[in-house]
């Protein structure tokens, strides 16, 4: 009994240690996530005596509890990401997930950078109308005389020697082009998380 008692209170430590990591987690996520390893814990230890190294081996097995818990914030900020399909919840969630690999860290580049071209095609779209004779695609040669290509959304002066290549055509092909862009990347980060989620096997979770 004194044995079952230590090893009740090295579990629960544990999970002490879980439970102020869970930091922006609704209190009933916080309370199953907490279930869910305690059942875990208990079932791998009594499989092994319930002695105090099948105990340590138990907790042992699942890792350092500080890193549990970022995994399971991340797993839960995707799965609610996954729900709304919100650009923000998706990038917040991203971000979770780049500190934990650099697969992550990539999957958010590649949305930081789609999402950022979305909205500056929609941004030049919607101020064409205010900035006529500055705002759009301009084409320009620097100094070596190669030719680049520039969006300006209409603030500040045309580039010198530079011409605007798609004038008024700029509203709705940039409309297109920035909706597109950010529906593709919602879908492209959402698609990597339900591919993250899946290989992940946390406690608890199918």
């Amino acid at each position: 009994m004194a044995i079952a008692g230590e090893a009740q209170q090295k579990i629960e430590a544990y999970l002490n240690r879980i439970r102020g990591r869970l930091r922006g987690l609704r209190a009933e996520e916080r309370r199953e996530i907490l279930e869910e390893l305690r059942s875990h814990l208990l079932e791998k230890a009594a499989a092994g005596g319930m002695t105090g190294a099948a105990v340590d081996a138990a907790l042992e097995s699942l890792g350092r509890p500080e890193e549990l818990a970022l995994e399971y914030v991340t797993d839960e900020l995707l799965a609610r990401a996954e729900v709304s399909r919100s650009p923000l919840r998706i990038l917040d969630s991203l971000f979770r997930w780049a500190s934990l690999s650099i697969v992550g860290f990539f999957v958010l580049l590649g949305a930081i950078t789609g999402y950022f071209l979305g909205v500056v095609f929609l941004l030049v779209a919607a101020l064409k109308p205010f900035h006529p004779e500055t705002a759009g695609l301009w084409a320009s040669r620097d100094a070596s005389g190669d030719l680049t290509l520039s969006v300006h959304l209409g603030f500040g002066y045309a580039p010198v020697g530079g011409r605007e290549v798609l004038g008024w055509w700029i509203v709705p092909i940039g409309l297109l082009a920035g909706g597109l862009l950010v529906i593709l990347t919602t879908r492209f980060g959402l698609w990597c998380a339900r591919l993250y989620r899946a290989s992940r096997a946390l406690p608890g979770r199918g």
